[in-house]
């Protein structure tokens, strides 16, 4: 069995791209999943110069929507988890992250003068 490796390059255009690099020269079979339904038109290209695959995932029309989204990528023939993509998008997605910034800077005040406090009756 060969340990695959996934790094992300870039995305462009709607299409992610990722380095997989594997101690095999197989084709890795890999399985890229939006709430359990496998994408389409997922590419593995092998790269000869630098010895590598290059993974190209076209982003679904269907995953673009307010919120998180989550694109599972799956190294089918060792059964794992080897990445994913993660979309944030919509208003909804601003209110949340105001709404735990808010709420992180009010615990951090709080651990702050509790340490002040404990630092003062030490001394």
């Amino acid at each position: 069995m060969t340990a695959v490796q996934l790094t992300k390059t870039k995305m462009q255009q709607g299409v992610w791209q990722g380095i997989i690099t594997q101690n095999g020269t197989d084709t890795p079979q890999i399985d890229v999943s939006h709430q359990k339904n496998s994408i389409a038109d997922v590419s593995i290209t092998h790269d000869s110069a630098a010895n590598h695959w290059v993974l190209s995932v076209p982003i679904p029309k269907e995953a673009i929507a307010d919120g998180v989204q989550t694109l599972i990528i799956r190294d089918t023939a060792a059964d794992v988890d080897i990445g994913h993509i993660t979309l944030l998008a919509g208003e909804v997605l601003g209110d949340d992250i105001r709404a735990e910034i808010d709420l992180l800077r009010a615990e951090l005040d709080m651990l702050k003068r509790a340490f002040r406090r404990h630092c003062l009756e030490t001394m």
